[in-house]
């Protein structure tokens, strides 16, 4: 009978014998609850609220006529950067410095990791990486100025050491449209190399063991594990990690960028968030701008579904 109690006690109420449980389960960890607010507000205010200004795409704002414009106008500023010659020019920019970037600096930080695992001294280990990674800590605004200092034509290192012993003439190399591209790529290496990296050390350390003491019996050599266990182990971070940066394929930043824009490189250095910068903000051409925006937008999200179905379909692995 007191076996039968409890248990109609138990099934009794199917709701509050669900709820109880998460009552504990909030009251025990209510602190973290309380701590995850935080993103959570900082995504809607920043993220999520901002996409109610798209609208001022498809209607002609007006200073102190509302702050989602005043007329719909429609498409009719999707044709009209559809026609400009600038806005291809900064697309084609966008395009060459991205694929650019990818090409050089997404298989850099997994080479860097793969090597940095193979270094047995713990000590030398963790300097490399602590240096590696420091520079991520640097501001941009710092890492231009460091960069004019050593490229100065008057008193750069570089061009220094170019004279000494090539005896070559002063270059003006952030001037020259033919070195922005190496540049920019060049200190987005330096920058994110060892950031990057930590994420693909992550997933190697989480490796099974037992794979690499398989690999130890089976007689393989360290570029043999490299290739057949840690790589293969590791492909879905990979994958996820080239899908997100397929997805920012149009989002340079403009912060970079707008430091090393002069009107000598222009015709290299201006792209999309240049352009949207330029047009908005200093031209105040809100609604023009907010196009042009929400186009790159569009085409980051279908870049993102994209290259997450290819790599769904040929090799498992997906965000989604």
């Amino acid at each position: 009978m007191a076996d039968l109690s409890i248990r109609s006690n138990r099934t009794g109420d199917p709701a509050e014998a669900i709820s109880s449980p998460r009552r504990r389960h909030f009251r025990r960890y209510w602190q973290l609850y309380v701590m995850m607010l935080v993103p959570l507000v900082h995504f809607l205010l920043f993220k999520y609220v901002p996409l109610f200004g798209n609208i001022l795409a498809f209607r002609r704002f007006r200073p102190g006529m509302g702050p989602f414009g005043t007329d719909w106008v429609g498409f009719a500023y999707f044709e009209r950067f559809f026609s400009d010659p600038m806005f291809w020019r900064a697309f084609n920019n966008t395009l060459v410095l991205s694929l650019g970037n990818i090409l050089i600096n997404f298989p850099i930080p997994i080479i860097f990791a793969l090597l940095l695992n193979e270094v047995r001294n713990a000590r030398f280990k963790k300097f490399v990486q602590t240096v590696s990674y420091m520079p991520r800590f640097i501001s941009t605004v710092v890492v231009i100025a460091i960069l004019g200092e050593l490229l100065s034509p008057s008193s750069g290192l570089l061009n220094r050491m170019l004279e000494s012993l090539f005896g070559v003439e002063p270059i003006y190399f952030v001037n020259e449209p033919q070195y922005f591209r190496p540049i920019y790529i060049l200190t987005e290496t330096w920058q994110f190399t060892g950031w990057t990296a930590i994420i693909y050390l992550a997933a190697i350390a989480g490796i099974n063991p037992e794979m690499f003491e398989a690999a130890d019996i089976d007689g393989a050599n360290r570029f043999q594990k490299i290739m057949y266990v840690t790589l293969p182990s590791i492909m879905s971070t990979v994958m996820i990690m080239l899908i997100l940066n397929v997805g920012s394929l149009l989002s340079l930043g403009f912060e970079k960028v707008l430091l090393l824009y002069t009107p000598s490189n222009a015709m290299v250095s201006d792209i999309i968030d240049t352009l949207v910068y330029r047009t908005g903000l200093a031209n105040q051409n809100y609604s023009y701008a907010t196009a042009i925006g929400l186009f790159s937008g569009v085409i980051g999200v279908i870049l993102v579904s994209g290259t997450n179905w290819l790599s769904k379909k040929f090799s498992g692995e997906s965000i989604y």
